[in-house]
């Protein structure tokens, strides 16, 4: 992404958000207002509106975060993540790098991935 138009984007952002996308904060859990939704639609990044998660792939994990079994396409990437003293996979928007949460390998789901993700890092189509 043209480093000017993130630039331009971020500015868009409230504090909270840029700290979770940009400085890998995170939000408490349950305190998302995506954390418990059922409404059917798309998640998109809220930096660059890149599709990042269809609803139907949301499920309850029971942490207080949003939890998806998988992304849109190939629309999210991949870091090592060794912060906090813990080893884990960090999952980013591939268009515009912001941090979205992280990826464990214990879902319910035929996939067993559990995308923890940031209500905060999100925006919501309804279909």
């Amino acid at each position: 992404m043209d480093p000017g138009k993130l630039e331009e984007l971020k500015k868009k952002l409230t504090p909270e958000q840029n700290n979770i996308c940009f400085m890998k904060g995170t939000e408490p859990p349950g305190s998302g207002k995506y954390a418990y939704a059922k409404d059917k639609g798309m998640y998109k990044c809220v930096v660059c509106g890149t599709p990042l998660f269809y609803s139907d792939n949301k499920f309850e994990s029971g942490t207080g975060w949003p939890s998806f079994d998988r992304p849109v396409g190939d629309n999210v990437g991949f870091e090592e993540d060794k912060s906090l003293g813990m080893a884990r996979t960090e999952v980013t928007c591939k268009t515009c790098g912001s941090h979205l949460g992280h990826i464990f390998d214990d879902g319910p789901t035929a996939t067993r991935k559990r995308y923890c993700i940031n209500s905060l890092v999100l925006d919501f189509e309804k279909e």
